[in-house]
């Protein structure tokens, strides 16, 4: 009785948008429904973390560092000699987690795949792969310290790179910047030299390290290269945010791999001898994290510069490399002497200089009335080619 007595008492409302006895629609009387709370709370949580400027920067210092650190940890073996190998499946990993992305949603603006533009890219990316081959052969003979260092030379040789063909100019502060630069490098060679003479096998580590030197010097002429090769061409090729790293690891994926059949032994016994077993997993996630790492570290650079500035992102990048060095000697026991630690000061001062004298000539011409185009440098001409 109690239920029938309620279905006779029941008045049945119209459904969503139907009229009303009244000429009105029942949604005009109701007051909109609203989202739950716990959406609501989760929703503002996550808008305060991506507007947190502390915490873009602590996410892009983060990725760079765990990028060193797990590329120092792979290549630093005794006996690891797949160097191609590595950084094929770092391209592998990295077009599958950029098309992965692109199926969730996450990635909305990579273009298809466009042959005329992979001919026309593909020399930038052998460019690419004997920079990042190179980076990773000096990374696997010097210590994090004196690698993030000697890196620094390879502003120096931009800079006058894009003197010679773009028409730049080097500012006194920048000059100052290049002295500090040249004079922490050659500090941290003296101490490492030094520091390896002293050592029980004193012939196999100045071996080792006069190894380091030499790819370290090829490594800065093909980074510069690249940088400004780079710059030439994506003028026009019209890359958006992601079509630069899609590019440039798509198109190495078969010169890396052609390269690590032809140069590299795949015997057994060399699988074994780099991928020993009580290290054999961790080696297998390290090379797939610094796959993805560097999307974390594109994503990282963009979400500081949009939730800071150039200047900002400009500062920390040098800023950064002091915890960078300092992961050297915390992870992989790099020895600690009074001439490494004041190359790694002497470099981290070096950064601040020519980061800071980066600041001051775009202050100045924003203040100068343009009676030409100004010059950009290759790093700031790229952002700005790739994103318009």
């Amino acid at each position: 009785m109690s239920d029938k007595k309620n279905e006779d008492y029941a008045i049945r409302m119209p459904e969503s948008g139907a009229r009303s006895p009244f000429g009105g629609e029942r949604d005009s009387f109701l007051p909109p429904r609203s989202a739950r709370p716990a959406q609501v709370q989760l929703s503002s949580q996550i808008a305060k973390i991506e507007n947190n400027p502390g915490v873009s920067i602590l996410a892009y210092c983060l990725s760079s560092i765990s990028m060193t650190v797990v590329n120092k940890y792979v290549v630093s073996g005794s006996e690891w000699n797949l160097n191609f190998f590595y950084l094929g499946v770092q391209a592998v990993v990295c077009i599958l987690a950029i098309e992965l992305c692109k199926q969730l949603g996450l990635i909305t603006n990579l273009a298809p795949f466009e042959i005329n533009k992979g001919k026309r890219w593909f020399p930038i990316s052998l460019l690419l792969v004997g920079m990042i081959y190179t980076s990773t052969k000096s990374l696997q003979y010097l210590s994090v310290p004196v690698y993030t260092i000697f890196k620094n030379l390879t502003i120096i040789v931009i800079a006058y790179g894009e003197v010679l063909w773009f028409g730049g100019s080097v500012t006194p502060l920048a000059l100052l910047s290049f002295g500090l630069m040249v004079l922490s490098s050659v500090v941290a060679a003296w101490a490492d030299t030094r520091s390896a003479s002293q050592s029980v096998e004193a012939a196999e580590a100045l071996a080792t390290l006069n190894a380091g030197y030499a790819w370290m010097g090829m490594n800065v002429f093909c980074t510069a290269s690249y940088v400004l090769g780079m710059r030439k061409v994506i003028k026009n090729m019209n890359f958006k945010d992601w079509d630069t790293m899609f590019y440039n690891n798509f198109l190495t994926i078969p010169v890396l791999i052609v390269c690590s059949l032809l140069s590299e032994d795949w015997s057994s016994a060399n699988l074994a001898k780099n991928f020993p077993p009580e290290t054999r997993n961790s080696l297998l996630l390290g090379m797939i994290y610094s796959g993805i790492a560097t999307i974390f570290i594109s994503y990282c650079s963009a979400w500081c510069i949009r939730i800071t500035s150039s200047t900002t992102y400009s500062m920390v990048g040098a800023l950064n490399k002091l915890p960078i060095a300092v992961s050297g000697l915390v992870f992989f026991a790099a020895p600690v002497t009074v001439g490494s630690v004041s190359a790694i000061i002497l470099g981290f001062i070096s950064g601040i200089v020519y980061a800071w004298a980066k600041v001051r000539q775009t202050q100045v011409a924003k203040n100068t009335l343009p009676t030409t185009q100004p010059t950009m440098s290759a790093s700031s001409a790229s952002n700005r080619d790739a994103n318009s």
